[in-house]
């Protein structure tokens, strides 16, 4: 395992940890949009590499010359361990989670700053995510998280809600040696935090202008294929999710609202109908290919028992 820290003798308000498997070429975009935060919030980057396949490039170091930078190498692992492992190494009073694929919009950092700063009281908070538009799939998901983050929405600010593409919490808050994240969940490990923290009876606080672009680098049909092929990674989680106690499905009226409110914002010039044809589209075939696969795991068992 290798490691390399750019030098600093204060205590950064934020520590951003980044996970990568194999994401170098989106990862220098990530960092590059951290880099024009460098005047606007004291922040560190900690990356931790999950076993790539080749070894980080040399560019990605060169990001240490803008901020403190940690990259860290470790075997395959998952996603859960290897950010575990990035908070364990880390330094700043809040920890921010981003994704290799995501770009941190202007002021976004400045922004959490003033928040966590205004609301002493708030261990957890949930940035505004939003799509990449310039194509079909971003403008899908650009319609996907606007429609979900207006739904989930509380009337006191807190938001039903958390995606690790820019999520942060409190170091305070975390168990450093045991981690945030479960590592048992390969998929949806930010749903199993989310029903751990409602367990708790708490939820992330909603930052609207704190903004974090989902830039999704993969065209239709290997969206699908990914979808497809987590299918039982995400059913093991959701296992371990009702085994809490915890439930937070969307019942059958909340669903028709979210579709019929989905079709409404379809109509901006900026998104198109054909980006609410894909969203719901991937989700009824993620509806099937779980209904299946539980169905299928239900036989196993029956036959197991018998």
């Amino acid at each position: 395992m290798g490691e390399q820290d750019s030098i600093s003798t204060t205590r950064p308000l934020l520590s951003v940890v980044i996970a990568v498997y194999n994401d170098w070429a989106l990862l220098e975009r990530c960092l590059q949009s951290l880099a024009k935060q460098a005047n606007e919030a004291g922040f560190e980057v900690v990356i931790v590499d999950d076993g790539s396949e080749e070894a980080s490039p040399e560019s990605i170091r060169r990001w240490g010359e803008c901020y403190p930078l940690t990259l860290i190498r470790q075997s395959h692992a998952g996603i859960s361990a290897a950010r575990n492992r990035g908070v364990q190494v880390s330094r700043g009073t809040v920890l921010l989670f981003v994704d290799a694929d995501c770009v941190v919009q202007a002021g976004c950092l400045a922004a959490l700053g003033s928040m966590i700063a205004e609301f002493p009281q708030r261990d957890c908070f949930q940035l505004h995510l939003v799509g990449d538009c310039s194509g079909l799939v971003g403008r899908a998901e650009e319609l996907r998280l606007a429609t979900l983050q207006d739904h989930l929405l509380q009337p006191d600010g807190r938001i039903r809600y958390l995606n690790t593409s820019g999520f942060a919490i409190r170091r305070a808050a975390v168990d450093i040696d045991k981690g945030v994240f479960n590592p048992v969940a390969l998929r949806a490990e930010d749903t199993l935090l989310l029903a751990t923290l409602m367990k708790r009876g708490e939820l992330p606080f909603f930052l609207p202008n704190a903004v974090v672009q989902h830039a999704i680098p993969l065209s239709l049909m290997e969206c699908l294929r990914k979808d497809l092929r987590s299918v039982r990674m995400v059913e093991e989680t959701y296992e371990i999710i009702a085994s809490m106690g915890v439930s937070f499905r969307l019942n059958n009226r909340q669903r028709l609202s979210m579709l019929s409110s989905m079709w409404t914002n379809s109509g901006r010039e900026s998104i198109g109908r054909s980006a609410w044809f894909v969203v719901t589209g991937r989700r009824a075939l993620g509806f099937i290919a779980s209904f299946v696969y539980r169905c299928f795991r239900g036989v196993r068992r029956d036959s197991a028992a018998a």
